[in-house]
């Protein structure tokens, strides 16, 4: 039986040194594709930890992509065989876009209205920014910092927050990033602007279908071709990506919006593997919400296995502190960082230094860190008490949930024939707002039609239990979709 010491595992739970030293194992083939992990309960008895530590591992192992799990078999070791050496860290070593598919797709200037309950959006309540403290450290930037507030930063930010920001990425993500890769700038938007310029605008860019739309709208604003992914149930599919033609393709393998997927480790390899075919071949690795997540670790980004210089990774602070906090970031490998400041150095940084500042004060004082974990529980509280309203409504026998563990949105399936058009019509009437899946696919969509994204970030507790009683009412009396009831 496997058998590992706990007795280095320094400040790391138990649950976690036993992930990564089975993950180790993996990797380096120490166990092989289809070995059979020993059973949770014996091999609880054998390492004298308890059975939950062991489910734990093997939950974030299966999270991962690394194990399999066969009903009423046990668990086994996956199979990914693309060659782990070249991706592993060096650590630890065609055709045009169609039309939609009858959904209106919100124009990017579109204002919306007011509504009771929004469970289409994903915007942070004001409640819970952390007003106090960042107007005490900007005060105390200003008191401070007077001469360095009136000089012009680098076009890639002030350095002490690209040093704050590549702190962070170390120590909560695993990412072994030196500041000098960092650019910073006002929204991901812009600097999508920016990398289209770096890579060139008469490259094929390709995108995730169902994916993030205002990706596709940037591509296209800028004049260059874009190709639609297809995805299947690991995330984006790797022979549809090589038809495309398509040379950089913009992913979310951490939590896929807006389906939830997760992408497992071995097409994580498969898809670095079509990127090391090719130098002008780059991933765009968009990182949005993985602060976010309930169960087990935060997966490991895919630029934390990069070791060919393949991928870019983009976050933003927008879903952590605020969607106003219009402060993003992308890391390039360094080939690419030394090509941004030869050819568009020019660029003046489009964040203000008063912001670069209070933000790089907020990370260095650990405020960011209290903050996300706050902001967690508080996440936490408000999906268990959206998911409880749902299964005590009579709602509940229509309806099933998934991908409700990561991120700010999940998915719920309702059993009925009647139109998303007619239902969010109806939703609109009771002052709800829906976002069916349907509309985030741009080449037809072959999922159930009456599968809804339910964000929960933005509506006040008080006002779920009375939201959901109306989410009721809007389904009221439809009829069940052919066959009956589930």
């Amino acid at each position: 039986m496997l058998t590992y010491s706990f007795s280095d595992r320094g400040h790391e739970s138990l649950y976690e040194y036993l992930y990564q030293c089975i993950r180790r194992d993996i990797i380096h083939g120490t166990l092989s594709p289809g070995d059979r992990l020993p059973s949770k309960r014996s091999f609880a008895k054998h390492l004298n930890v308890s059975t939950i530590t062991i489910e734990n591992a093997y939950a974030q192992l299966l999270a991962e992509g690394y194990i399999d799990s066969v009903p009423k078999k046990g668990y086994y070791v996956a199979d990914i065989s693309w060659d782990m050496q070249k991706t592993e860290s060096p650590a630890e070593a065609g055709s045009p876009p169609a039309q939609n598919n009858g959904f209106a797709h919100a124009s990017p200037g579109t204002a919306k209205e007011e509504c009771f309950a929004d469970f289409s959006s994903s915007q942070t309540h004001p409640d819970t920014f952390p007003f106090s403290i960042w107007a005490k450290l900007l005060r105390e930037v200003i008191a401070d910092s007077r001469a360095a507030l009136m000089e012009n930063p680098p076009s890639g930010g002030i350095l002490p927050l690209r040093q704050a920001i590549s702190g962070y990425l170390r120590q909560f993500r695993g990412m072994d990033v030196a500041p000098e890769q960092i650019i910073v700038g006002a929204g991901t938007e812009y600097l999508y602007g920016l990398l289209i310029q770096l890579l060139g605008h008469g490259k094929i860019y390709g995108v995730e279908d169902p994916g993030y739309q205002k990706v596709f709208w940037i591509i296209q604003g800028s004049q260059a071709a874009c190709r639609h992914i297809p995805l299947d149930g690991h995330g984006i599919r790797i022979d549809c990506l090589e038809q495309s033609g398509a040379e950089i393709v913009h992913i979310s393998p951490s939590h896929h919006f807006p389906t939830g997927i997760i992408m497992p480790i071995s097409r994580r390899c498969h898809l670095l593997g079509w990127a090391a075919k090719d130098d002008s071949r780059y991933i765009i690795e968009d990182d949005y919400d993985s602060e976010f997540r309930f169960m087990g670790r935060p997966i490991p980004s895919l630029q934390s296995i990069d070791s060919l210089g393949k991928v870019i990774y983009m976050n933003t602070f927008a879903k952590t502190l605020a969607s106003t906090v219009r402060i993003s970031y992308m890391v390039l490998p360094m080939h690419l960082i030394q090509r941004f400041y030869r050819e568009m150095g020019y660029y003046a940084c489009t964040v203000s230094n008063f912001e670069q500042y209070t933000l790089t004060r907020f990370l260095q004082g650990g405020h960011f860190e209290r903050h996300i974990n706050r902001m967690r529980n508080l996440y936490h509280s408000q999906r268990d008490l959206l998911l409880g309203c749902l299964r005590d409504s009579p709602l509940a026998s229509r309806i099933s949930i998934t991908e409700e563990d990561a991120g700010l949105h999940f998915l719920m399936e309702v059993d009925t024939d009647a139109p998303n058009a007619a239902i969010m019509e109806r939703a609109k009437a009771q002052g709800l707002r829906l976002a069916p899946l349907s509309q985030y696919y741009r080449q037809g969509c072959p999922a159930k039609e009456h599968t809804f994204l339910m964000n929960y970030s933005s509506i006040h507790p008080e006002r779920m239990q009375e939201a959901i009683s109306r989410l009721c009412r809007v389904f009221e009396g439809l009829p069940l979709a052919e066959g009956g009831s589930k």
